[in-house]
């Protein structure tokens, strides 16, 4: 197998079987972690919450599928294809992006992009009035968002082992992906009370026009906007260590990734096949949220400001589930809290689909425990990968592992837009389209050997 000083002439990562010792080399790793890197790493989770919360689950995407914009079911449908479609462009361009910007040793200058192109979309959601001819409109902003924040996520995971040692990369990871819950939280109780709940909100705003819903996008623009500063400053620009590899073309970018699949096929298959469940099984997780507000909504009879209130409930769940389960990571593994999280997530899930009938106390309950997995699940997967990844490849390992994700991101777009049609535009069989995800997931995660 490749030594990674083997990689510049060879092109193949030089990832190890996880049954061997990870990686990473300890040499290239911070000596301690410095807790001031960690905060400012974590406040671009906090701040993410915008659109992870507001645009893609429990606010805009419900607002894009009422009434306003078309019939029930058939505006699911929608927002699945285009999802869809999002989810392609990805997983043509994450892999060779993440890898340049390794190459080029500007991995905080990608993020600040990437991540400033969410902010302009998500403040052009404002233009997108409560009238069906403005539905492709949302549409569009909504998968453009969803294609540049994923670009962003790639550095931004590549940062991981920037601010944390590898005694401490489970509790750091966790502590990211709580920071993200937490805020959500917070900018949620803002909007809610500020401008979705009152007849008259602050400055004025009212739900004539959408004008409520709109002034929320242009505030979660401005708070995701402020929040991704710190880590633009507190963390260093990556420098190029280890294994970093010569600049190449952008076709030729494609050719390297071949041979860096080759690769891992030939030398490190187990890492490979981490790779691919971990795509299936997050698609699922994305699609628990995605779905989720529309699901509320739609099924279970949730009004506009009761999607917040449970969309509040459910991240103070899933951030003390996620903050909590970062310490057990470090000291059991990553792998059997993942699997422990998909098992509960499939359990839960099914149970909103049987007792759907059974009203909101229902999705309260089942959706709740739902929650609580789901973190953790997204968590341990990113420290899973991030054990194993020698130091000076993150930006091009985390493409890749966007790019599987995404290579398979129509899954549960599409599982769901299939089993909604097929019941004759029941939007509650949706669920049963992201279960069969997680299952397939979990089935191919099993045969996985775990990083000791």
């Amino acid at each position: 197998m490749s030594s990674p000083d083997d990689a510049p002439r060879s092109g193949v990562p030089a990832l190890v079987p996880t049954d061997a010792i990870p990686a990473a080399d300890p040499a290239a790793a911070p000596v301690r972690t410095r807790k001031r890197a960690v905060v400012a790493w974590g406040l671009w989770d906090w701040g993410s919450a915008a659109f992870n919360a507001v645009v893609t689950t429990f606010v805009f995407t419900v607002y894009l599928t009422s009434a306003s914009f078309g019939e029930e079911g058939t505006v699911e449908a929608q927002l699945g294809w285009a999802l869809a479609g999002a989810g392609l462009v990805i997983a043509l361009l994450a892999p060779v992006t993440g890898q340049r910007s390794d190459s080029s040793g500007r991995r905080k200058l990608w993020l600040a992009v990437n991540t400033y192109i969410v902010v302009a979309l998500t403040a052009a959601m404002f233009f997108v009035r409560p009238d069906p001819s403005y539905l492709w409109l949302g549409l569009l902003l909504v998968a453009a968002g969803n294609v540049f924040f994923e670009f962003a996520g790639v550095n931004y995971n590549a940062m991981l082992s920037q601010v944390s040692t590898p005694r401490s990369v489970g509790r750091v990871s966790g502590f990211g992906w709580g920071m993200g819950y937490v805020g959500g939280i917070v900018l949620l109780l803002i909007v809610y009370f500020g401008f979705i709940s009152p007849e008259v909100g602050l400055f004025g705003v009212t739900g004539e026009d959408g004008m409520d819903i709109r002034i929320t996008v242009l505030i979660s623009a401005l708070w995701f906007g402020v929040f991704a500063l710190p880590v633009l400053f507190a963390v260093p620009e990556y420098q190029g260590v280890g294994t970093r590899r010569e600049r190449v073309g952008f076709l030729a970018s494609y050719a390297r990734l071949g041979r860096d699949i080759a690769g891992l096929w030939r030398d490190s298959r187990n890492t490979l096949w981490f790779l691919i469940a971990s795509a299936v099984f997050r698609d699922g997780l994305a699609g628990v949220f995605t779905f989720g507000g529309v699901l509320a909504a739609s099924v279970f009879g949730f009004s506009a400001g009761e999607v917040i209130i449970f969309a509040i409930a459910a991240n103070v769940v899933a951030g003390v589930s996620t903050i909590a389960v970062g310490v057990l990571d470090d000291r059991l593994g990553a792998k059997p809290v993942i699997v422990t999280a998909l098992v509960g997530l499939i359990v839960a899930g099914t149970l909103v689909f049987i007792l759907h009938d059974g009203g909101q106390i229902v999705f309260w309950t089942a959706g709740l425990a739902l929650c609580l997995f789901v973190g953790p699940a997204q968590s341990a997967s990113r420290t899973f990968l991030a054990r194993l990844i020698p130091p000076g490849r993150e930006g091009e390992v985390f493409g890749l592992y966007a790019t599987t994700g995404r290579a398979v991101s129509f899954l549960a777009p599409t599982a769901f837009a299939i089993f909604v049609s097929l019941s004759g535009d029941q939007a509650h069989f949706g669920i049963l389209g992201i279960m069969v995800v997680l299952l397939a997931g979990l089935l191919l995660l099993l045969p996985v050997k775990p990083v000791r």
